[in-house]
């Protein structure tokens, strides 16, 4: 039942990102996708898949990609969540050549969530419905990684 909540396509890595400024709310893109928004610094070009939206500047990079669960989740199944999540993070972290340095459970948007830092990266994982929205940023880029799960708000119906 655990595995249900992590879709396989999770299991890839984005390129490392450089530094951004602290920004303001008037000094922000949009990063808009289906059932999501949130903010990226201004001047990031913006990139669009039908599963992610990515913003760029230079090496630096922030996303949020879509996936779709197998089952709908809601909050009360967080903590076996958490569990398949915690192991996920691990796997990303090995790929990366690395190890998870911290996990943490985080408010995104007034939900829980959790969020992992390793190899100088943090993702972060929203699970809404039948949808699991991955954060991902550099923590060499943090400015630009607090903005991101800062301005994170689901769009569609809540679940």
């Amino acid at each position: 039942m655990a595995g249900a909540f992590v879709p396989l396509a999770l299991l890839f890595i984005l390129a490392a990102c450089g530094g951004s400024k602290q920004q303001t709310v008037e000094n922000t893109v949009g990063l808009r996708g289906p059932g999501f928004q949130a903010s990226a610094p201004d001047g990031w070009r913006v990139a669009r898949t039908p599963t992610a939206v990515t913003a760029r500047s230079g090496t630096a990079l922030v996303s949020v990609t879509r996936f779709p669960l197998r089952q709908a989740y809601d909050d009360s199944q967080f903590d076996a969540a958490r569990g398949t999540l915690d192991r996920v993070a691990a796997s990303l972290a090995k790929a990366a050549g690395s190890s998870v340095d911290k996990a943490e459970t985080v408010t995104v948007d007034g939900r829980r969530a959790r969020a992992y830092t390793y190899a100088a990266k943090r993702v972060g994982f929203v699970l809404a419905g039948r949808v699991e929205y991955q954060l991902f940023c550099s923590l060499a880029s943090s400015d630009a990684c607090d903005l991101l799960f800062s301005s994170f708000t689901l769009t569609g119906p809540r679940a």
